[in-house]
């Protein structure tokens, strides 16, 4: 019997029906690609989630009525299956944090070309986290800023070596394929790694774990690759 490939569900939000029209126009042109609707504002984009149950949700952050930071968090609550990936002009400290917080499993400027956006949309729906180095280097920064307060949470059970070493390379936005081959693990051990780290920092996504990882502090700039720590 032939395999059926299933196709990625995606949902859009964004006020600006002109740039919601091209991302359809650009997603539709791939045949693992599925638009199940569009939201022109946050309370759109909540209930559009909560009936449709996309896989993704392209999501800007400055929208009428519900920001993007809340309509994710909201989207995260009803519909945890959904990941969120941030497509937006601003990458402001407190929309980036703000929004990372609320359970974005990335984040990508409107500079980017469309191919950028279909191949984010393919790693967010892989488990792969989607982080410009620009990025993460505000995480890092807002997670020295919280460890330098005292505010760093807790924890209960403390990965182990190798599950650090493998947050650590996640971090760099090593895909599971590229951590396997440095490690010299199979791609299914990686797999298994990172469920276990996400059960034990009590995240749903890569994203999610390097967010907590610079907050509990296992994560810092030496961690990330030479390349994108001089971006």
């Amino acid at each position: 019997m032939k395999n059926i490939k299933t196709k990625i569900r995606v949902a859009i939000a964004d006020d600006h029906p002109l740039l919601r029209e091209a991302m359809r126009n650009v997603l539709e042109q791939h045949e693992d690609m599925e638009v199940l609707g569009e939201a022109s504002d946050g309370e759109e984009a909540v209930k559009l989630s909560s009936e449709l149950k996309p896989d993704i949700v392209v999501m800007d952050i400055v929208m009428p009525k519900l920001s993007g930071i809340e309509a994710t968090r909201q989207i995260r609550k009803i519909s945890p299956a959904t990941a969120v990936l941030v497509l937006t002009a601003y990458d402001d400290d407190r929309y980036v944090i703000g929004l990372l917080e609320a359970g974005a499993a990335g984040y990508l400027l409107k500079s980017a070309r469309g191919e950028t956006l279909v191949k984010a949309i393919r790693a967010v729906h892989a488990g792969e986290s989607v982080l410009h180095p620009t990025i993460i280097a505000k995480i890092l920064k807002y997670g020295m800023k919280i460890g330098a307060e005292g505010g760093k949470p807790k924890t209960e059970e403390q990965l182990s070596d190798r599950e650090l070493e493998i947050l650590k390379l996640a971090a760099r936005g090593m895909s599971n394929k590229d951590i396997a081959k440095t490690l010299f693990l199979s791609i299914r051990t990686v797999k298994a790694h990172l469920s276990n780290i996400f059960n034990k920092m009590g995240v749903a996504s890569r994203t999610e774990a390097i967010v907590k990882g610079v907050r509990e502090g296992w994560l810092t700039l030496e961690d990330i690759s030479d390349e994108e720590s001089k971006s």
